[in-house]
């Protein structure tokens, strides 16, 4: 009688390009995810990091004159997009076209357009696209969203963000072009945005934007957003790669205000500050692995063939707004934006915890502060 083979229960990945992010947190972070998760191919056009990764992580490296054959290779279900922003289209449709799941990192793209494309594509060919907002998946943001919700603050009114670092080298992608996903809105400014969307549990219908004069051939080094919220509600945050570091928003409501502070980083702990008229709380978060829960959640929507949360229209509707407060910048205008329905609300149960990677030694790959 034969024996019946059981269902494979990992998903294997290619991680596809091997800067920083990737090697300081998407590496590392499948160690905590060998439940369902197997890292086993690594895609870069730098020949001394598919050596040198090669051997340290023990899986093939190829380059990107390669991407297609592994694809249709049978050896990966799943991609993992780390690439320069206005790549994320055409790997992502490259993948689906040939039956691979699509892990990107945010932004999704530059433009509407081509996050449409993306869900298009992967929703003709069935598979699956998530958007990487790892936050969607961290203890302290999911506990602030879902304080929030509950009234603890009262109302929400409004939301006061900053997030600046020193971006030290002018050949860093982050300060390519806009016109090639370049600019803060699109690499710190997107934190912003997706925190405030679901603060206020909606989306803006108008947006103000100023820019710093861009150094030629380069992106904005600072920028600063209103966004208009129904009920107006309003959210503002400042953003630079020229100034300290700084990573916090606060929240005010009729009753109280929530503070994270820091808000968005990955490598420290975050903190929440709640104050309620005079009785002021702080509640400490310690470190963890925000990587790894992406794949675990990914993996298990692919598995059990269900939509992962936060999915491609999570990223379009960052991007849609991305969009309007470049125009603002450019026409020194207002720009309205049409009435959306919410996405999909972060909530609790979304959480999945690991503990913190250690900080490999990189390969041709710097922070931005570096």
């Amino acid at each position: 009688m034969p024996v019946k083979k059981r269902p494979r229960r990992t998903i294997r990945y290619a991680v596809v390009g091997q800067g920083y992010i990737s090697q300081a947190a998407v590496l590392p972070a499948f160690e905590h995810a060998r439940r369902n998760s197997e890292l086993v191919a690594l895609v870069s056009g730098d020949a001394t990091k598919r050596r040198a990764l090669a051997r340290r992580y023990g899986v093939p490296a190829y380059g990107y004159e390669e991407y297609d054959s592994l694809l249709e290779s049978g050896a990966v279900d799943a991609v993992y997009i780390a690439l320069p922003n206005d790549q994320h289209r055409d790997f992502t449709v490259r993948a689906a076209r040939r039956g691979v799941h699509v892990l990107c990192e945010k932004p999704l793209a530059v433009d509407e357009r081509d996050c449409r494309a993306m869900v298009e594509a992967c929703r003709r060919h069935r598979v699956k696209l998530m958007t990487a907002y790892r936050l969607h998946f961290e203890k302290a943001t999911l506990e602030a969203y879902d304080a929030i919700g509950k009234g603890r603050i009262g109302e929400p009114k409004l939301f006061v963000s900053s997030f600046s670092i020193t971006v030290a080298d002018a050949d860093n992608i982050r300060l390519n072009p806009v016109e090639r996903g370049g600019g803060t809105f699109y690499d710190i400014g997107i934190y912003c945005i997706n925190a405030a969307r679901h603060v206020f549990r909606a989306e803006p219908t108008e947006v103000v934007a100023m820019t710093t004069a861009p150094a030629k051939g380069s992106a904005e080094e600072s920028a600063a957003a209103i966004l208009r919220f129904p009920g107006d509600r309003l959210a503002t945050f400042g953003l630079s790669f020229g100034t300290d570091k700084t990573s916090q928003y606060r929240v005010v409501g009729t009753k109280g205000s929530l503070e994270l502070d820091p808000g968005y980083e990955y490598a420290r702990g975050l903190e929440r500050h709640l104050t309620l008229g005079k009785r002021k709380r702080t509640i400490r978060t310690s470190p963890r692995d925000q990587f790894a829960p992406e794949l675990l959640h990914f993996s298990d929507c692919i598995l059990e063939d269900r939509e992962p949360a936060p999915g491609g229209e999570e990223g379009l509707a960052d991007i849609r707004v991305i969009d309007a407060l470049y125009r603002s910048a450019r026409t020194g205008r207002a720009v309205k934006l049409d009435r959306q329905r919410p996405t999909r609300q972060p909530t609790r149960r979304q959480e999945i915890r690991r503990p913190p990677v250690r900080m490999p030694r990189l390969v041709n790959a710097a922070p931005p502060s570096g």
